[in-house]
């Protein structure tokens, strides 16, 4: 029997304040100036639990691990190397993803906002929406922007598709509030590809096509008279529905092959099977050929695990770059190769950095989650355990951004902040909005009054940036 507890349960990312939002006439008045796009689509590749960018896109010293060394003195647990871009170094251990760095333009100097204590949920909340919670009004994903504003380039391909993110692992569906459309309404939220490696067999119905007819069927009247019609507007109801429609059109829809990785040759396929991410990776180049709008793949975020490296930091490291390393320059490589990757952008960011010692930022310090010693007298307190966000690297191939580029400069020496031409989130947003033409300024009408792409209409695309 389907409570409403249950059923509501089911919903997922979908928050309750945005199933209560008002009806259609909110998304009346579409304003902000009309740019020239210079990408169709977007690939988000969020390494979510807070990369080193020490230890990935911005070496410094590298001090190998004796017994006893000095904790300031570790800037970098892995020497450099150099690149296909002669002003581009990166760190050992990202030597497939290095033959494609000229094709980067790499900003070094991201800066997270002080939100207090550091929390994982917030800082990533406040990446993919760009404002910070708590908010009154359910802010949109980037991606739900970009479905609302832009739609489908392929009408039998969702907009917006999330892969590789099972909501159970790490931090429940709740925490990862950021997962939404937020008050747009449901249809403009992710298609989940949880398990790309499964993806086809999963969304193979079993059962008869009348059936499955019957059922989404009984899903509508579900929404619109069970206990989904005590909660949600009209209009959310509607889009909802909406939402189903669009996923069974795409199960229907010989676009649906591109989730089929079974179909890439076996030398192509090993060389994305690294993990979820990985194989996400294949998933989205081979959704961008059906079509999709934005994706985001995920290195999900695991407490303690992947890029969390509260502990065993150089350790955790080495096991994440084997991972992301291949996939990403594979991706890059094979859009390159399809004539794909000018119109096509490609984001690798993190929610913040990681340090030895300082946890936040050096000027405002916040309470400690990992203690390292003065000392690292053992292998597991080398590496970089404090959450850090006074600097941090963000990398972007195609979409008309420069190639070989690089912006920002952090210091050299402990700790390694940001000295020339910080970035904040909300001009990340502008900046990535203003690729994809959409203006910084875009808004629709919501309770009477705008709600902006960046926080007020305030972001400032760093056109420098731009080829």
């Amino acid at each position: 029997m389907t409570t409403r507890r249950n059923f509501v349960k089911t919903l997922g990312a979908v928050g309750l304040s945005a199933l209560a939002a008002p009806s259609p006439r909110i998304f009346a008045a579409e304003k902000g100036e009309k740019l020239k796009s210079r990408a169709d689509a977007m690939i988000f590749l969020f390494m979510a639990g807070g990369m080193a960018s020490t230890e990935t896109f911005d070496p410094k010293h590298y001090e190998p691990f004796t017994p006893g060394i000095d904790a300031r003195r570790v800037l970098s647990t892995f020497p450099t190397i150099n690149t296909s871009a002669d002003n581009i170094k990166i760190s050992a251990g990202l030597e497939n993803t290095a033959k494609v760095m000229n094709q980067c333009c790499l900003i070094r100097t991201m800066q997270a906002a002080n939100l207090g204590k550091i929390l994982h949920s917030r800082h990533q909340f406040h990446l993919h929406t760009g404002y910070v919670p708590p908010v009154s009004i359910p802010a949109p994903h980037i991606g739900a922007w970009i479905a609302r504003t832009l739609g489908p380039r392929n009408p039998d391909v969702p907009a917006f598709i999330d892969i590789a993110e099972p909501l159970q692992a790490g931090e429940s569906e709740v925490v990862k509030a950021y997962l939404t459309s937020g008050f747009l309404g449901n249809e403009y939220g992710p298609f989940r590809v949880p398990f790309p490696a499964t993806a086809a067999h999963d969304i193979k119905a079993t059962m008869s096509d009348e059936r499955l007819t019957s059922r989404v069927a009984r899903y509508h009247e579900l929404i619109k008279a069970g206990p989904m019609s005590d909660i949600a507007g009209s209009y959310q109801q509607e889009s909802i529905v909406r939402s189903m429609e669009n996923a069974y059109r795409l199960l229907r829809s010989p676009a649906a092959v591109a989730l089929d990785l079974s179909l890439e040759k076996k030398d192509v396929y090993d060389n994305y099977n690294t993990s979820d991410f990985g194989l996400g990776c294949l998933m989205a180049r081979r959704l961008v050929e059906a079509g999709a709008r934005f994706i985001e793949v995920h290195v999900n975020y695991v407490p303690f695990g992947h890029f969390d490296t509260h502990d065993n930091g150089h350790t955790k490291m080495v096991e994440q770059k084997k991972a992301i390393d291949r996939p990403i320059a594979q991706l890059i490589t094979d859009l390159e190769q399809r004539g794909l990757l000018d119109r096509t952008m490609v984001v690798l960011a993190t929610e913040f950095s990681r340090d030895p010692l300082v946890e936040g930022k050096p000027d405002a310090l916040v309470e400690k989650q990992a203690v390292t010693p003065k000392q690292m007298t053992e292998m597991k307190l080398y590496g970089m355990h404090a959450h850090f966000t006074s600097a941090g690297s963000v990398a972007i191939w195609g979409g008309g951004f420069k190639k070989g580029h690089i912006h920002g400069v952090t210091a050299d020496e402990h700790p390694c902040t940001t000295i020339k031409d910080p970035v904040t989130i909300e001009d990340l947003h502008a900046t990535l909005y203003t690729a994809m033409g959409i203006s910084p300024k875009h808004n629709y009408e919501f309770e009477q009054r705008p709600f902006y792409t960046t926080k007020d209409g305030k972001g400032k695309a760093i056109m420098s940036l731009f080829a």
